[in-house]
């Protein structure tokens, strides 16, 4: 845990510099692709993911260890030889798993907040699960194992390997030429995230497309074919944690309202999407039929919401820093009740960003967990050895927050709807 979280203090500021660039880029050429509440909504869902993984909330049923123990023919050191079976065997493991969340009803809960955003840009491939509590698919590293690639040097890639699938959502890079036929690029991810019916389900290759082109699911680009990205099923929220757990909850309803006992054991395993029979027509869900003609959730919002939402990411991350900068200090059990604080924290301001009535609750619970922390620990888990005033910042940042809440469910939403309605 701590290792990895050294490591995501050093990509946070990247990416968020990244996205930074991306934007200004885009307002130069006058084709912003990267809303700001949007992008605060892929951020924040970034943050959700990396703190779970921080804090260890997954399992592992079969261990990558445990396999190179097993059914090692030799064992490798870790050099450069290692590394590269190490990033092959993991992209190869990449395809497949990526395929089949997109193929698997209950597998699809864990990938579906990837492809929530509605446009696609860097930000948007911050969009990681919460929901992958359990990782199922260690089996796929089988060859690395049999070549006996150490677990250090697995350890080490699969976050880069991860890292490096951010640079390709964008829609400000064109075809690359002959690094088309290779590597997995902007314009083949685009096709991947669309909802084009020509483009569902194709490109699941991580970093080299030609796993795509060897087990038939590659699709170009077409140039009279603009992609449209999104779920087909909308999210219709900005919050990241109510995304991860919305397919989830459909599956849980479908599986209670069908009558077939075989249904209720095998809707799990079905496509994605599918449901019993008759279900769409008694129990409908908000679904795109014609992908050309709808309407993007959240873009009438004011300024005010937007700046706000814009600065309640941006002190969340200082928060998040100073935890992956102290696992260790901050110890047992007290990283799960940071890590619940900054979870609390995401939830309470995307419900504000969706404009929910009840934002303010949330914004009073955060204010009474951080109460109970500093009045039992004496300051915010040691930080006033670093900041003196610690405690003070921080109790008039959740008082303002709590206010600017008040004041946004009571005048500014108010005020949006009639300036919406008038025009």
């Amino acid at each position: 845990m701590e290792e990895y979280g050294k490591i995501l203090i050093i990509a946070m500021p990247v990416f968020l510099a990244l996205i930074i660039i991306e934007k200004i880029y885009g307002i130069y050429k006058k084709n912003d692709t990267a809303p700001l509440i949007d992008s605060v909504s892929s951020i924040s869902s970034g943050i959700t993911n990396s703190v779970k993984d921080v804090l260890g909330l997954s399992v592992t049923f079969l261990s990558y260890e445990w396999l190179v123990s097993k059914i090692a023919l030799q064992h490798l050191e870790a050099n450069v030889l290692s590394y590269c079976i190490a990033f092959f065997v993991i992209d190869f493991y990449g395809y497949w798993s990526h395929r089949l969340a997109h193929q698997i009803n209950f597998l699809w809960n864990k990938h579906a907040i990837h492809h929530s955003s509605e446009e696609f840009n860097l930000a948007c491939a911050l969009r990681q699960p919460i929901a992958s509590l359990i990782n199922l698919f260690t089996f796929l590293l089988i060859p690395a194992a049999l070549l006996g690639v150490p677990a250090s040097v697995i350890a080490i890639t699969l976050p880069i390997h991860l890292f490096l699938q951010f640079w390709y959502h964008t829609k400000h890079i064109k075809k690359m030429g002959f690094i088309e036929h290779i590597l997995v690029t902007p314009s083949h991810h685009r096709v991947h995230h669309a909802i084009n019916p020509e483009y569902l389900d194709k490109n699941h290759s991580q970093i080299f497309i030609f796993w795509d082109k060897l087990f038939g699911t590659f699709q170009e680009e077409l140039d009279d074919v603009p992609p449209i990205f999104g779920i087909t099923r909308p999210a219709n929220t900005w919050n990241p944690i109510k995304i991860n757990f919305q397919h989830l909850s459909l599956l849980i309803q479908d599986a209670w309202r069908t009558p077939k006992w075989n249904e209720k054991l095998t809707i799990w395993f079905k496509p994605t999407g599918w449901r019993p029979e008759n279900f769409e027509e008694k129990y409908p869900v908000n679904k795109i039929e014609n992908v050309f003609a709808f309407e993007k959730y959240g873009t009438q919002n004011s300024k005010k919401l937007i700046y706000w939402s814009v600065a309640q990411v941006l002190i969340t991350l200082p928060f998040v820093s100073y935890l992956f900068d102290n696992i260790a200090k901050i110890g047992l059990p007290n990283i799960f009740i940071y890590g619940f604080f900054i979870f609390v924290t995401i939830y309470s301001y995307t419900e504000l960003m969706d404009k929910n009535r009840l934002a303010p609750v949330w914004e009073g619970i955060r204010l009474g967990i951080v109460i109970c922390i500093i009045g039992y620990y004496g300051d915010w888990f040691g930080l006033n050895h670093v900041i003196p005033i610690s405690n003070y910042i921080i109790f008039t940042y959740l008082i303002v927050s709590f206010l600017a809440a008040l004041y946004f469910v009571h005048f500014d939403f108010k005020t949006n709807q009639n300036q919406y309605i008038n025009s």
